[in-house]
């Protein structure tokens, strides 16, 4: 399973593809550069990545949660898998962001990308300058979540 870590910075070209830093290259998982996920975020508008594998634990998760002839669970599925696309790396490291999802996180020329454990998020670059947190607004969330006794490893 893919573990991801970094901040990276990269632009998108003219056919809307960004290259993917060498960085987040290495840490990917062998013969997985052929098929992954990239989709619209639910709670921000920027794009995650995942592996295909990661791709797979994600849907056996709302596999096991949901029943698709419930009609509330019939409209998360719906949503959850709209705004999803299979991408590659190409020879040269690029990815191609379909334009609907371009669109949605408003890329346009340069995006930060995070590796985040099991996923990365992509980021247009004005848009992540407005949303980040402080350095004081990140210890006051950090000590609200992560606060108080810590739980046995």
């Amino acid at each position: 399973m893919a573990s991801f870590i970094g901040e990276y910075t990269s632009k998108t070209d003219a056919k809307g593809r960004i290259t993917f830093p060498s960085g987040l290259v290495k840490q990917l998982p062998e013969k997985q550069t052929e098929k992954m996920v990239l989709k619209a975020d639910i709670y921000k508008k920027c794009l995650i990545l995942y592996s295909m594998d990661e791709w797979k634990r994600q849907t056996a998760l709302i596999q096991a949660k949901t029943n698709s002839f419930n009609p509330k669970h019939a409209v998360f599925i719906r949503e959850f898998y709209k705004g999803t696309a299979e991408v590659k790396l190409d020879s040269n490291n690029r990815i191609l962001i379909p334009a609907k999802l371009a669109d949605y996180a408003q890329i346009e020329k340069e995006v930060y990308l995070f590796g985040q454990n099991r996923k990365i998020e992509i980021w247009a670059k004005e848009k992540y300058e407005k949303e980040r947190l402080s350095a004081e607004d990140f210890a006051e969330l950090a000590k609200e979540i992560m606060g108080g006794e810590l739980p046995e490893l």
